[in-house]
């Protein structure tokens, strides 16, 4: 039986790295698509023995932006499934860089769906989307039925791209889906995102090797996952007989300030807080020292205060279940960081 073929774009990043992996150990044949300047940063991948090509592996340049390139290699490859996880993913970074965010997250998907349509169209697409393009909705738990209200440039790319995802499906009959994940992390993450940052900063801090945290609103709420539970859903998305777009999360959700707090015991770390807004701090009760402080420079234009998911779809048509907590996520999260540091 011929090997499906699967290419991965944003393949050098976190989910990329968890979704390559498995591809392999389900037996596809996967071409890792990065841009050039991605090229020097493979330490995911290569943590996961994925730095060689081998008769199943191998790694192709890709410019989203380009359609002429984008055309030539799904073309050339007409893959089995082609999974886009390329973005500018850093909302903060959406509003200093909009112009840019949005070549990158829409323009490029269109280039992606066209050449699709155009030289592949047997070819399922996976579109990542994300929870942020539910904005602060009146629904406190959001579904696949949950209006959008982007409040980011990030957010607004995006939600271009899951309604051209839609639009492809529904006016070329084309199999693509958009599977709208909420925040998922791992020690894959990287360090400007601010579950990484809270970690590795109190292990630092916990081997004298920093003194301060800084955060911003210590008070917004994530439904935080686990970045190889995620993967595992996109990859069942492309199986089913019928496309389809599912809410991927976990159904539960805490603050930052929450986070902090559990990554802290984890680590065996004692923190206490005093002080409201800009004035708050965290201090460590064992040695009286401040070592979390707020800083207005973290706080975004326009904050997403509330983000719960509602999985029903996934866990009933998908079959997918979660397999860990956020404690479970914070102890792989702290494990690898203590390695590390």
């Amino acid at each position: 039986m011929k090997k499906k073929v699967a290419i991965v774009t944003g393949a050098s990043g976190q989910d990329g790295a968890y979704l390559i992996k498995l591809l392999l150990k389900k037996n596809y044949k996967v071409v890792a698509a990065l841009r050039r300047n991605s090229n020097i940063n493979t330490s995911r991948l290569t943590s996961l023995g994925l730095e060689h090509v081998t008769s199943n592996f191998s790694k192709a340049e890709i410019e989203l932006t380009e359609f002429t390139n984008c055309a030539n290699l799904i073309s050339k490859l007409k893959p089995s499934e082609f999974y886009n996880l390329a973005a500018q993913s850093f909302v903060k970074t959406s509003f200093d860089q909009p112009i840019y965010t949005t070549h990158v997250n829409s323009l490029g998907v269109l280039n992606c769906l066209e050449s699709i349509r155009n030289f592949s169209p047997k070819t399922k697409f996976y579109q990542a989307s994300t929870s942020e393009m539910y904005g602060n909705p009146i629904n406190k738990i959001m579904n696949e039925k949950t209006e959008f209200a982007p409040i980011s440039p990030y957010a607004v790319s995006k939600l271009y791209s899951y309604h051209m995802t839609k639009l492809y499906r529904q006016a070329y009959n084309l199999f693509c889906v958009n599977g709208i994940l909420f925040n998922h992390e791992s020690p894959f993450r990287g360090q400007e995102f601010v579950t990484q940052k809270i970690i590795t900063s109190l292990v630092k801090i916990k081997k004298n090797k920093q003194k301060f945290l800084l955060l911003g609103n210590l008070d917004s709420y994530r439904d935080w996952g686990h970045a190889k539970d995620y993967v595992d859903a996109m990859w069942l998305m492309m199986q089913q007989k019928k496309p389809s777009d599912y809410v991927i999360s976990t159904g539960k959700t805490y603050t930052i300030r929450d986070f902090v707090n559990r990554s802290s015991k984890y680590l065996k770390m004692n923190i206490a807080w005093k002080g409201s807004g800009l004035n708050e701090i965290g201090y460590d009760t064992r040695t009286n020292k401040e070592i979390i402080k707020i800083n207005k420079q973290f706080y975004r234009p326009a904050e997403v205060n509330y983000l719960r998911g509602d999985p029903t779809k996934a866990k009933k048509e998908l079959k997918w279940r979660p397999k860990y907590n956020l404690d479970s996520l914070i102890a792989d999260m702290c494990d690898a960081a203590l390695e590390k540091y």
